[in-house]
């Protein structure tokens, strides 16, 4: 791998550990609060909110700057929202413009690995960036856990400064404090990725022009006979995986008796196993081999249904490995290979935006069903009855979908895979 790649991930890795601290942070915020449980849950489709609504955008605007300035400027709106929430702001809008960030994040963070490597090195390059973040998902709802526990805010808010009130009174808002610290020493890093030599492609004079332009790009991924069925794959993928991240919160309270600290350790398990399978995958997996995973997707939504059935946490943890190992190894073929594919048809800023896009708009969905049916008295159990068998049906229609195109557009399907295996035909 080339030095810039490093550089990209500890970049990430810093960034992708605040978010995840900070989410716990805000969930502990509304629970001390009084705040309902719908509006907890509504924390995951508010981060995903300005994935989808800037969609359009975000793509178009990656490609025309170089990606670590992009970068910079997009922790520099996460540390805007740290702050709303710090100083009294809801913390649901707080959340949200972090997840803004996050939003024009996003598309340069992977958009550059295709700018900077060729198409036999995205599946690894997919998979250390991916177990890296997972990585950072682990620490980060680790951190937070931490950080909103009482001993931990006891020491912190210990802390006093002369001639200066500061304001932070409690655990979460202890928390926030120092998570706006590791968003500047991701910063720092964004300041240190290189250059990499690709032309970019300007704004245009009017930025509604780029909507058309989104739609046509979003059009022609889908209609693209390996695009569609990698799309497809990830944006289920994360659209539950997303909303997870909350409900497993959730039952761990319920069948085990969690709080908030001993429930993010639980969640972390899950990022665990996820790491492990996409380190596997990056390892083992070829760009052209991705359509062969399929079957995980099927086995990780009856391992969903089967968690209603866990109520020991010795059980609990090499099960929720296990999850998240299918769900590691089966997401960074299909990532890489959307990848590729996009960035061979429109460019890797628009085709991560696509792919946000869709896969943001499954979590804002889905987080805003499980939100209303929470509201409605729908237990943990029921919701993670009804993701399990979302997961295995879409998948196995998918697989099917595939199968389908294997037969009526064969040539198409075998020209596709015979341009995934060679690097001098990328970009």
């Amino acid at each position: 791998m080339k030095r810039g790649f490093y550089t990209i991930m500890s970049a990430q890795f810093f960034s992708s550990l605040a978010d995840n601290a900070l989410f716990v942070t805000a969930v502990e915020l509304l629970k001390t609060s009084g705040a309902g449980e719908w509006q907890r849950a509504a924390l995951v489709p508010m981060f995903a909110l300005f994935y989808v609504v800037l969609a359009p955008f975000v793509g178009a605007f990656a490609d025309a700057l170089p990606k670590g300035r992009v970068m910079f400027t997009s922790n520099a709106i996460k540390v805007v929202g740290c702050l709303m929430m710090l100083f009294g702001a809801h913390p649901l809008l707080a959340y949200a413009v972090v997840g803004l960030g996050a939003a024009a994040y996003s598309p340069a963070k992977y958009g550059i690995l295709t700018e900077l490597l060729p198409p036999s090195q995205l599946v690894k390059a997919n998979g250390w960036i991916e177990g890296l973040t997972i990585a950072s998902i682990i620490l980060g709802i680790l951190l937070g856990g931490l950080l909103v526990s009482e001993p931990v805010a006891m020491r912190v808010l210990a802390f006093d400064f002369p001639l200066l009130d500061t304001g932070i009174d409690s655990a979460p808002d202890a928390a926030i404090a120092l998570l706006i610290l590791v968003y500047a020493l991701a910063a720092w890093f964004n300041t240190r990725i290189p250059h990499t030599g690709v032309e970019m492609r300007p704004l245009p004079r009017n930025v509604l022009e780029l909507v058309p332009d989104f739609w046509t790009c979003n059009a022609r991924l889908w209609r693209d006979k390996l695009g569609q069925i990698s799309l497809a794959t990830t944006t289920l993928f994360w659209g539950v995986s997303g909303n997870l991240r909350y409900i497993i919160l959730a039952w761990s309270a319920v069948a085990l008796g969690y709080g908030t600290t001993q429930a993010s350790a639980l969640t972390g398990v899950v990022a665990l196993g996820t790491a492990v399978g996409a380190i596997a995958a990056s390892m083992r997996m070829r760009l052209d081999m991705a359509t062969s995973v399929m079957p995980l997707g099927i086995a990780m939504g009856v391992l969903v249904v089967l968690m209603n059935f866990i109520d020991n946490v010795w059980l609990a943890a090499p099960f929720l490995i296990l999850l998240g190992a299918l769900g590691g190894f089966l997401v960074v073929p299909m990532n890489a290979l959307l990848q590729h594919r996009g960035h061979n048809l429109m460019g890797a800023g628009r085709s991560i935006a696509v792919q946000n896009f869709n896969e943001q708009a499954c979590i804002l969905g889905l987080g805003a069903l499980y939100s209303l049916s929470t509201g409605l008295g729908v237990s943990a159990f029921g919701a993670i009855t009804g993701f399990g068998l979302i997961v295995a049906s879409v998948m196995w229609l998918i697989q099917r979908w595939h199968a389908r195109n294997l037969v009526r557009h064969k040539d198409e399907v075998d020209h596709l895979l015979d341009v995934a295996r060679h690097d001098k035909i990328h970009g």
